[in-house]
């Protein structure tokens, strides 16, 4: 109990110091959000609609430290204002609505790029030095060391455009009206197939070289002569001696993955105009939308902090030497 209670005042004062800077970065970009509206409108509006503007999204002339008592305060209480881009819409209905599409999409590629890639590390360490490991080995730092966006146009371009296998963007089909049915269900499926195809591809590439090198450092240790020395098969010693040990700093890895869910994938859902929170802060930059920008950040953050310390229970039940210390 007492390491829990460090960990979560540690990670509460994280996320503080996090809401801060969240607080302070969108007020350094240049330019008004209401004042762009404002200029947007040309002589539709009257002046003194301006500071009615400021009022309806928050934006208030009182001091910064009373705007940034004010922001402590809706975090707290779940009131993130609303959209300026979106307007009427409340914050949370607009990350609400994109958060179902980029949990469907990275918590899915996440978890087959961890599976995937954590069983190639294991059986390329395992037959270390075979043609098989070169080939893993070389394909999974290639596959890292290719930027996002680079990945997403070369598949777009080969499978959507040259081959026209798959859409070239959008969740589902906007004909379809959205429905709990096969054929809406299908279509999302369909149209999710190249984004997944992506973010596997950029993902499973860290989680395989990971897991193959914390691999090879531990074969030679002396528990694993033992275990052969006892006339234990190799399949029974690979997986419940090597990659048993060897699976912790890789769940470290699948922390950080699983903290830029909510996230999104900002490059991946803008190159296939999927309407996920990648997105979403996409066109909340260009808009100068402070409120989403700052509700969004706060789920990063949060998701982040979150996944860290379920990270920190679970080295404790991974790890016996952890209990006692």
């Amino acid at each position: 109990m007492a390491f829990l209670l460090r960990r979560l005042v540690f990670y509460m004062a994280a996320f503080i110091a996090a809401a801060t800077i969240n607080f302070f970065l969108p007020r350094l970009m240049p330019g008004d959000p209401v004042q762009i509206m404002f200029s947007s409108a040309g002589t539709e509006l009257p002046p003194e609609s301006l500071q009615a503007l400021k009022l309806t999204f928050g934006f208030v002339d009182g001091p910064l430290w009373q705007q940034y008592l004010t922001y402590l305060g809706s975090i707290f209480t779940g009131d993130l204002g609303r959209s300026i881009k979106y307007f009427p819409l409340p914050v949370t209905s607009v990350l609400g609505h994109a958060l179902v599409w980029t949990v469907g999409l990275m918590g899915t590629a996440t978890i087959v790029s961890f599976a995937l890639g954590t069983f190639l590390g294991i059986v390329a360490a395992w037959r270390r030095g075979s043609r098989f490991d070169v080939i893993v080995s070389v394909g999974a730092i290639f596959a890292t060391s290719v930027p996002a966006v680079v990945t997403s146009l070369i598949v777009l371009f080969i499978f959507g455009f040259t081959l026209g296998w798959f859409p070239n963007g959008y969740a589902a089909d906007p004909s379809l009206d959205p429905a709990f049915s096969l054929h809406y269900i299908g279509s999302v499926a369909y149209h999710g197939i190249l984004p997944m195809v992506t973010l596997c591809t950029v993902l499973i590439g860290g989680f395989t070289v990971t897991m193959r090198n914390n691999m090879i450092n531990l074969l030679g240790e002396d528990y694993i002569v033992m275990a052969r020395a006892k006339g234990l098969s190799d399949r029974h010693v690979m997986l419940w001696y090597a990659a048993r040990n060897a699976l912790l700093p890789t769940v470290s890895s699948l922390a950080i993955a699983i903290g830029t869910i909510l996230g999104g994938s900002l490059v991946t859902e803008v190159v296939y105009n999927y309407p996920g929170l990648g997105n979403i802060l996409y066109q909340a930059i260009l808009a100068r939308d402070y409120p989403v920008i700052q509700g969004q950040l706060l789920i990063m953050t949060a998701t982040m902090l979150i996944a860290n310390f379920i990270v920190d229970v679970s080295y404790v039940m991974l790890d016996p030497r952890l209990k006692g210390a």
